[in-house]
């Protein structure tokens, strides 16, 4: 990827990726994600906490994933921007080998890939730029990276709230799942009004009046339908702060409406 196959990005517009990168304090946000991340805080105040919160479940997963369960690959679909604690850091800190390979459709994201593709002299990254609607061209050029004859993590954090219908949502994470082979696990986080009710139904209201793609929220319940066929770990389905905290957190931990689930075929 050259600088003049860099994709043009629209700074006039609020978008999701950076949006989500202003709560978490990061850099690569503009003046209208700012207003529009402010927005949604003045009426769900939480929302910095939440996309905390699920970025410290991603380093726990991976974390659990690679020294734990011995999974050394790695699908991350609907990357996000870089940040602290991405994957490949999380799995490579701990087994040099891991290989990663991140897919994503988000122009700023693409442009940012290089940050995404450092890996250990071991392992491998990649990038994939594809949509997450499209698990066949992910599944054929993910696995240019990826041995899929061997477990892999399939990560679906924060992407499947961008799927409204639950027959197409559920479809893709079957296709995704039918192509790892036993031992591979299903990690996914998403919105939920169980604890806030009104208030967060409100904020994606206001989200979905100015972010370029709609945003939807299922219950636990509809969740649990992502991993029919697969044997949840435990603590099953979760708010994300509850799913396996760090010891140093075990007795300070709230409730917030983003859970999380990690599933083993």
């Amino acid at each position: 990827m050259t600088d003049d196959t860099l994709p043009e990005i629209d700074t006039t517009v609020p978008h999701s990726a950076r949006i989500w990168n202003y709560w978490l304090g990061g850099k690569d946000n503009y003046p209208p994600d700012q207003e529009a991340g402010e927005q949604t805080r003045q009426v769900l105040p939480e929302i910095v906490e939440i996309a905390r919160h699920s970025r410290a479940f991603l380093k726990r997963a991976v974390r659990h994933l690679t020294a734990d369960v011995g999974i050394r690959q790695f699908l991350d679909i609907g990357t996000g921007l870089p940040t602290v604690d991405n994957t490949h850091e999380v799995a490579q800190a701990i087994a040099p080998e891991s290989r990663i390979v991140y897919v994503d459709n988000d122009p700023l994201v693409l442009a940012h890939a290089r940050a995404l593709l450092t890996s250990t002299p071991e392992g491998a990254t990649d990038y994939l730029d594809a949509d997450a609607r499209d698990p066949e061209t992910i599944v054929e050029r993910a696995a240019q990276t990826l041995d899929l004859d061997r477990p892999v993590a399939v990560m679906m954090l924060g992407v499947l709230p961008f799927l409204g219908d639950d027959e197409e949502a559920g479809a893709i994470v079957r296709r995704l799942v039918d192509t790892v082979p036993p031992g591979s696990h299903l990690v996914i986080t998403h919105s939920t009004s169980e604890v806030t009710g009104d208030r967060v139904v409100e904020a994606v209201r206001m989200w979905n009046e100015v972010a370029p793609t709609p945003y939807h929220l299922r219950t636990p319940a509809r969740l649990a339908a992502f991993f029919e066929g697969l044997d949840l770990l435990e603590p099953g389905i979760v708010s994300c702060p509850r799913w396996r905290p760090d010891p140093v957190d075990v007795g300070k931990i709230s409730d917030m409406d983003e859970y999380c689930a990690v599933g083993r075929k």
